[in-house]
């Protein structure tokens, strides 16, 4: 069956992207310190006082914390995704248009509209492209963050590789209709500030 081509001259507004915290405040903390281990590691920092050991310790440390963000940040955009199939599905205009998870994927990965790129650098967020694209790698396979003694030490320091192999796994698994950016807006959001947002309009109401 083939899909029909999305209406030109429409704009459609997606569910909004809200992410969740998923960390302490230990978290950045652990990230440096991983990051200034492998440059250790790699001889491009003095090894200063600590052993091999420590610093692969401090690597390991550091690279578990990415799988459990990349793992938070992937729940929330699965959620997303299904909102937006269940959206599009409603939808005449849009419900044959050979809509998959994948074409929602693609639009954040690959195209995010400007507002949400620039909500993104006001975050600190450099390269939400390999952020996004590896956490939905890893929500394919997992759907909570998996404990430490779940993971084979391989995976843990080479993580990245895999989360991205499974996006591109699950990019071509299925076709599927790519989103036209300027046809679909999406507000993204901090939890606790779509929490104060709605808490406004409550009370205008």
């Amino acid at each position: 069956m083939h899909a029909s081509p999305i209406p030109d001259g429409r704009t459609w507004c997606l569910p909004p992207l809200i992410l969740h915290p998923f960390s302490d405040n230990s978290g950045p903390d652990k990230l440096a310190e991983s990051s200034r281990a492998s440059l250790m590691l790699q001889g491009l920092l003095p090894h200063d006082d600590f052993t091999l050991e420590e610093l692969n310790r401090r690597l390991i440390e550091g690279r578990y914390f990415e799988i459990r963000m990349l793992c938070y940040v992937g729940k929330d955009l699965a959620r997303w995704i299904d909102q937006c199939r269940e959206f599009c599905e409603r939808l005449e205009e849009l419900r044959n248009a050979g809509l998959r998870a994948e074409s929602f994927a693609e639009l954040l990965v690959e195209a995010p509209p400007e507002n949400v790129k620039a909500k993104l650098r006001s975050w600190g967020v450099v390269d939400h492209k390999s952020i996004f694209a590896r956490a939905l790698g890893l929500s394919a396979v997992f759907i909570r963050p998996p404990d430490r003694d779940m993971l084979s030490e391989d995976f843990i320091r080479h993580h990245y590789w895999y989360a991205d192999h499974l996006y591109q796994c699950r990019r071509q698994m299925f076709p599927f209709t790519p989103l036209p950016g300027d046809a679909f807006h999406v507000e993204m959001y901090a939890s606790s500030e779509y929490a104060r947002k709605l808490e406004k309009e409550w009370e205008r109401d």
